[in-house]
């Protein structure tokens, strides 16, 4: 049994790496009065005896080798546990995917990220992350309605990208669908130490967007920096994320400075490109920079016998990767925006 290994030390996530499939549920409650429901491996979730009005989400490692995400959500279960971080509302943390966390790999079969929203149940294909998207869309549903109706839900979606970025830490704003985006969001991620924000132009599979279109939670896919292995990360980089996110959850309300324009950097998304072939590549070297733009014409690469160019100037690159699958995302671009009447 784990149950007294993890009321002793808090590793959450030794635990869950050392049972990568599936994990009893357990429950018992601190001094403090929370209590501690783990459901699954890699979901565990904490309600104060006197929650305040409000129901967080932390999750990460829905790609297992973006590992600065793991190690803040370790580090703030371990405090919780040890009860040197007294929570004021109820949160959830889900390590996303164990397996490719014990592998150090993105993904083991599928890309656990462009699953939600129903897709691990489309086709005939079965993976262990198909099936742990559908229980993980089950755990999001029964922690965010088992208050009731009426309470204020979020959801951070913590990652790294795989290349390293202009802007090293960004945030993607899922679609709202007529919805207006919010200040405060970006007040709170000025505070993570995220100042760029990608805003999304159609829907998506993603975990945020999820959150956001079947909860209304305020939910974002965050990410900060770059892949690196566990121990190479440098986590002071990371305080600000951390803190905040830690605030979030110990305080009753956060209050953030003034926004103004200056301090955030805004894109919108201009267009999707598919791969559709198996002959794709890019034509820009595999270290060139999120966010790096191109003078309207110039060749970005080649689809089948087809050319991708530039169609405006300064059009930017986002999540390029030439080795998707066939019909899946191979590359977002953006164009800068203004923070308008939008956000209110």
């Amino acid at each position: 049994m784990y149950l007294q290994r993890l009321q002793q030390s808090g590793d959450f996530l030794g635990i869950t790496r050392e049972n990568e499939f599936t994990l009893a549920p357990e429950q018992f409650t601190l001094d403090n009065g929370t209590h501690v429901k783990v459901l699954d491996t890699g979901v565990i979730q904490f309600e104060p005896k006197d929650y305040g009005h409000k129901d967080f989400i932390f999750s990460s490692a829905v790609h297992g080798n973006e590992t600065a995400p793991i190690e803040i959500c370790d580090q703030l279960i371990r405090a919780i546990i040890a009860g040197t971080l007294e929570l004021t509302h109820r949160v959830m943390f889900i390590f996303g995917n164990p397996k490719s966390i014990n592998i150090g790999e993105r993904f083991v079969d599928e890309n656990l990220n462009r699953l939600f929203c129903g897709k691990h149940s489309v086709g005939e294909v079965t993976n262990p992350e198909r099936e742990r998207a559908k229980k993980l869309e089950e755990y999001v549903e029964a922690f965010f309605t088992a208050p009731g109706e009426g309470r204020y839900r979020a959801h951070y979606d913590l990652h790294t990208a795989i290349r390293d970025s202009k802007n090293e830490k960004f945030a993607v704003y899922p679609f709202l669908h007529g919805k207006a985006h919010k200040r405060e969001q970006l007040q709170f991620l000025l505070s993570c130490g995220v100042q760029t924000v990608l805003l999304m132009a159609e829907p998506a599979s993603t975990f945020s967007y999820f959150s956001s279109r079947h909860f209304g939670a305020d939910a974002f896919t965050i990410e900060l920096g770059k892949v690196r292995p566990f121990g190479e990360n440098d986590m002071a980089r990371f305080e600000k994320t951390k803190v905040t996110l830690a605030n979030l959850i110990s305080q009753n309300e956060v209050s953030y400075p003034p926004l103004r324009a200056e301090d955030v950097e805004l894109f919108s998304v201009y267009r999707t490109i598919n791969r559709q072939h198996e002959d794709f590549s890019f034509t820009f070297s595999d270290d060139v920079p999120n966010f790096t733009g191109f003078a309207k014409g110039e060749l970005l690469g080649h689809d089948g016998g087809e050319e991708i160019r530039a169609e405006v100037e300064g059009e930017a690159i986002i999540f390029p990767n030439a080795q998707v699958a066939l019909g899946q995302r191979a590359l977002l671009t953006v164009i800068p925006t203004e923070l308008s009447d939008e956000f209110i």
